[in-house]
């Protein structure tokens, strides 16, 4: 696959061909997320928080990458952070991770943000070097999550 068969498109609709695509995808993300069923995916599509975008080979070829932008609003501006970018093992390092990165930061900058922020583990050595060629700076902060083990606040456990 050559950037010439890539195709980079926002998701309009939650279709058979995403659901099994994300089928594929997921799994090769993570191995403890299942892939989202139809339902899920209408919600992520169709929320004005976030834009869904594939990478295909070729115009009306397979599924070959995926990613998610989340867009918000907050008091000091607008938002954006890059979550779950995969692309195909089969297809990895044919620049398909890169388009789909460079078409978030376009739609990102067209919402207004002024930043865009994503993580990635260590261990993902790839990744991690496009998005440091893509310009992606590794910032200085702490990142906390809380796991939710039951419904409820902390103190009612």
């Amino acid at each position: 696959m050559t950037g010439d068969d890539l195709v980079v498109e926002e998701v309009a609709a939650a279709d058979d061909e995403l659901v099994e695509a994300m089928a594929v995808l997921v799994p090769q993300l993570s191995s403890s997320a299942p892939p989202p069923e139809r339902a899920e995916l209408a919600v992520m599509v169709d929320s004005p928080a976030t834009v869904v975008f594939i990478a295909r080979r070729g115009r009306g070829g397979r599924i070959v990458g995926s990613l998610t932008l989340a867009l918000f609003r907050v008091p000091t501006g607008v938002r954006a952070i890059i979550e779950d970018v995969v692309v195909d093992t089969a297809v990895r390092g044919s620049g398909a991770g890169a388009a789909l990165v460079e078409a978030a930061l376009a739609r990102a900058a067209a919402a207004g943000a002024r930043t865009v922020d994503l993580t990635s583990r260590p261990d993902r050595e790839a990744a991690n070097r496009l998005y440091h060629r893509l310009g992606f700076e590794q910032r200085r902060t702490n990142v906390y999550r809380f796991t939710m083990e039951a419904p409820g606040p902390p103190d009612a456990r």
